[in-house]
C-alpha cells in the first residue's frame, strides 16, 4: 500500500510515518504543507491520501474538495482530532472515504486504511451512529447558524449592512422607507444579541453570509 501523509504537525507526521512503515506500508511522501501535499498526490497517485483536517493556508477539507472538483478519485481519508459531527458530515459529503481519529490504535488505523483502499468507507467507531443516520437520511445538524431566527428580509438587510451601506442606501436599494429599514435593523440586533450595526456586520462577515444566501 502506497500512502501520502499530509499533516502540519512534524512530530505527529514523523511518528506516524514510522509506525506505518513498521507495519509494511510504504509512505511515498510525508509533508506538512497542504499545497505541496496536493501536488504530491497528483504526481504520485497513491493508494490512499491521508489528510489532516485543519492546517494553515489550506486544510484537508479544502484539499479534498479541490481534488474531487478536478475529477481525482483516489481514496482519501481524513485523520483528525475532531470528533465534531459537522466535520464528519462535511468530509463525507465532499467525497472522503475515511474519517479517522488521531487517537486510534496503530493497528486499527492500518486496518482502516486497508479497507479504504479496498473500496469501503470507514468512520471512527465513536462516530458510526452519525454515519448510520446519514445513510438513512435522518441526519440533521443540531447547530443553528446565528441567522436562524432572521426573516429573509432581515437577512437581506444584514448582507447590505455588512457591505457598509447606510439605512438610506438600503431603503433605496430595496424600495422601502428609512423607517422600515430602522425597524428591521432593530430586530436584527435583538435577534443576534448585539448592540450595534457594526457588531451585526462583523458577525455576518465572519460567518460568510452572502446576498445570494439571504
Amino acid at each position: 500500500m502506497r500512502v501520502i501523509l499530509v499533516d502540519d504537525h512534524a512530530l505527529f507526521r514523523v511518528g506516524l510515518q514510522g509506525l506505518l512503515e513498521q507495519r509494511g506500508i510504504e509512505v511515498i511522501a510525508a509533508v506538512g504543507d497542504g499545497r505541496v501535499g496536493m501536488a504530491k498526490a497528483l504526481e504520485l497517485n497513491p493508494d490512499v491520501l491521508l489528510l489532516d483536517l485543519r492546517m494553515p493556508e489550506i486544510g484537508g477539507l479544502d484539499i479534498l474538495r479541490t481534488l474531487r472538483a478536478n475529477g481525482v478519485d483516489m481514496p482519501i481519508a481524513m485523520l483528525t482530532t475532531s470528533n465534531e459531527e459537522s466535520d464528519l458530515v462535511e468530509c463525507l459529503k465532499s467525497g472522503a472515504q475515511g474519517y479517522l481519529l488521531k487517537d486510534m490504535e496503530p493497528d486499527e488505523l492500518v486496518s482502516a486504511l486497508r479497507e479504504i483502499v479496498n473500496g469501503k468507507s470507514i468512520v471512527a467507531q465513536e462516530l458510526t451512529d452519525v454515519l448510520a443516520r446519514m445513510v438513512q437520511g435522518t441526519y440533521t445538524s443540531d447547530k443553528e447558524t446565528p441567522f436562524s431566527e432572521l426573516t429573509p428580509r432581515e437577512r437581506e438587510i444584514l448582507c447590505l449592512l455588512a457591505e457598509g451601506q447606510s439605512n438610506k442606501m438600503i431603503a433605496r436599494n430595496l424600495g422601502i422607507s428609512d423607517g422600515t429599514v430602522k425597524l428591521h435593523v432593530k430586530s436584527i440586533l435583538r435577534k443576534l444579541n448585539v448592540h450595534s450595526r457594526v457588531e451585526a456586520a462583523v458577525i455576518a462577515v465572519e460567518n460568510g453570509l452572502r446576498q445570494n444566501e439571504a
